[in-house]
């Protein structure tokens, strides 16, 4: 499929009709995130429903792996354009050492990120496929409710959008606790909703319906890489998953009804109480 996509300029239609209501710097704003879905937050909903509205709410902030967030955004503003990545970079002088023999140069972690731009803007087929307008915002309805998505790489021209991984290891193996089966990365993060959320989207907005690819990339030395589709019906399942839980969702967020604790995360380990016996039998967590 990559080999027959021929290079194609950037489409002007993107930039000149995305939302009027977000921008680039409001996108993650707070306010947006309480004014519109998101795959990110849906997700986040569906791994702990108490967590996910005491975070939408303000009362509560997880602690994440602050570094490597910023790796993986060191990598996408590079592809979002020169001058995106110079701005990223001068925002974020931790990403260059201040002491002993490496003063002045990258951290280890940066030179990892460096390392999978490198693999990536070496490889022809990559270069084909990563063309269109970058960073684009898209809003729609969804269930009748408010959603947004911003898209790594989107070509209206030629019908498909492509969204940047970055993962330890691609080929890694997951647990599902619930279908008791193994699955990859891809599964694993349910990165087919967010693809089926932004599909939607960009036909909303633009009329167009795109096919998602996933361009993944690993932390490996040296990175391994992959370009992937998704199959329609894992997309399909992906958007009646949406549709099947966000009216219970959004009544959770108007506070219509009680979120419920998943019992195992840091928020519901920080406001567990003793309330109840258990047996050592039932202590095996899945």
């Amino acid at each position: 499929m990559i080999k027959n996509l021929s290079k194609a300029k950037s489409t002007s239609k993107t930039s000149s009709t995305t939302s009027e209501t977000l921008t680039p710097a409001n996108y993650y704003d707070r306010w947006t995130d309480q004014s519109f879905m998101s795959a990110t937050w849906f997700k986040k909903f569906l791994a702990c429903e108490a967590e996910a509205l005491a975070e939408l709410t303000g009362k509560w902030q997880p602690v994440r792996d602050a570094k490597a967030l910023v790796v993986g955004n060191w990598l996408h503003s590079y592809f979002e354009s020169k001058q995106a990545h110079e701005k990223f970079k001068d925002e974020h002088p931790e990403s260059i050492s201040k002491r002993g023999p490496t003063k002045g140069q990258l951290k280890s972690d940066f030179k990892v990120a460096n390392a999978m731009i490198q693999s990536l803007t070496n490889d022809h087929d990559f270069n084909l496929l990563y063309q269109g307008d970058k960073e684009v915002i898209v809003t729609g309805e969804i269930g009748g409710y408010p959603w947004k998505g911003k898209i790594d790489c989107l070509n209206l021209k030629q019908g498909y959008f492509v969204d940047l991984k970055t993962t330890a290891d691609i080929y890694k193996v997951y647990w599902n606790p619930e279908t008791r089966e193994k699955e990859s990365f891809v599964y694993a993060y349910n990165y087919p909703l967010q693809m089926a959320v932004y599909q939607e989207l960009i036909k909303q907005q633009f009329g167009v319906t795109c096919k998602p690819y996933i361009v993944a990339v690993s932390k490996q030395d040296p990175p391994d890489k992959q370009a992937i589709d998704l199959p329609e019906y894992r997309l399909t399942n992906a958007m009646n998953q949406v549709l099947e839980s966000q009216q219970h969702l959004q009544d959770i967020i108007k506070g219509e009804a009680d979120p419920i604790q998943c019992g195992h995360c840091a928020y519901c380990r920080s406001t567990k109480k003793l309330e109840s016996v258990v047996s050592a039998d039932d202590l095996l967590i899945d």
